[in-house]
């Protein structure tokens, strides 16, 4: 099921949206930017995810659909300034439809000249294509807009774009349920965190699943409205018991080599940004029917790949193994 399918159903209901903000740069530092055929403002390019797209896949194909544009050096940022989340993305447009932009931004150069070869699809997004100095910057589309340009004006030592008001978030729920109830167990993708906890002795915290009966990581998905780190944050707590005094986000994990059926036949592409916690407080204490067990860790301890809770479980304790072979290595 497509979003515009979704819609259909849904109505025009708030969504969380898993995106990627293309943002290109010329010579001069000028930044890229599309006159959108739907309200006839400015954004960079971009869009959402196709289902069991990666990101930098997706920052090259809306690239191409709106601009015509290849960019050899499209990067994703590192994060946390590739980062998008929280209430303030939220958008409303002009037919009503509400979302909340999350995902990442991707990065590139090219000459001004570029310009002259773009060729945007006929599907009527893209009006016009123009650079930009960050200084002098149109009347943009969204507060997703202005985040990324505010990014690329403090690296160039501008001030910050203010943000549009926006409505407040919707109360916390079940969105992700909410949805099935409406797309059945189709592939959806899935916005989530996931958090690495560590003891003293340097084991990881994971937890056996009530779902799944295997081990993962303390984490969840996010509602709409929510910064990564909140849902982190939120998801430990419920979980464990425990807070953290600071999460540090780590790696992004999102493309199809993460997507997960449930025993239940739902199907999710996992987006998924790894924390680690560090100040650790409070006690210990399962979720009550949704964790079975939880289990401390050491590097040369851990499940088998089998045991753990599907390829996202697996490839986020592997990123944590990596490290502390890392850490450990003689310089």
């Amino acid at each position: 099921m497509n979003l515009m399918a979704l819609r259909k159903v849904w109505g025009t209901r708030p969504l969380v949206g898993a995106a990627v903000g293309v943002l290109l740069q010329d010579e001069q530092g000028r930044v890229l930017l599309q006159r959108r055929g739907d309200d006839g403002l400015w954004s960079e390019p971009g869009g959402a995810l196709e289902p069991g797209e990666d990101f930098l896949s997706g920052a090259r194909r809306e690239l191409l659909e709106e601009t015509g544009l290849h960019c050899e050096n499209l990067r994703l940022l590192p994060l946390p300034d590739g980062l998008q989340s929280g209430p303030a993305l939220y958008h409303r447009y002009p037919h009503g439809d509400e979302i909340y932009v999350v995902g990442l931004r991707a990065h590139g150069t090219l000459p001004a000249s570029a310009l002259d070869h773009a060729q945007p699809d006929d599907s009527g997004e893209t009006l016009e294509l123009r650079w930009f100095p960050l200084d002098d910057l149109p009347p943009l589309s969204s507060n997703a807009n202005r985040a990324s340009m505010t990014l690329l004006r403090g690296w160039a030592g501008l001030p910050p774009l203010p943000l549009a008001p926006t409505p407040p978030p919707p109360p916390l729920g079940h969105f992700l349920l909410d949805l099935r109830r409406v797309i059945g167990p189709r592939p959806w993708p899935a916005p989530g965190a996931s958090v690495l906890v560590t003891d003293d002795e340097g084991r990881l915290l994971l937890l056996r699943h009530g779902h799944t009966r295997r081990w993962t990581l303390p984490g969840g998905f996010l509602e709409p409205g929510e910064h990564f780190e909140e849902t982190a944050a939120r998801e430990l707590l419920e979980e464990t018991g425990l807070r953290a005094q600071t999460l540090t986000p780590l790696d992004m994990f999102a493309g199809p080599e993460y997507r997960f059926t449930y025993p239940n036949g739902d199907v999710v592409d996992n987006v998924s940004v790894l924390y680690r916690a560090q100040g650790v407080s409070g006690e210990l204490v399962p979720q009550p029917g949704e964790v079975l067990e939880v289990g401390w860790f050491g590097m040369h301890e851990l499940p088998a790949d089998d045991a753990l809770s599907g390829p996202l479980v697996q490839a986020q304790v592997n990123w944590w193994r990596r490290a502390q072979d890392a850490a450990s290595a003689p310089v």
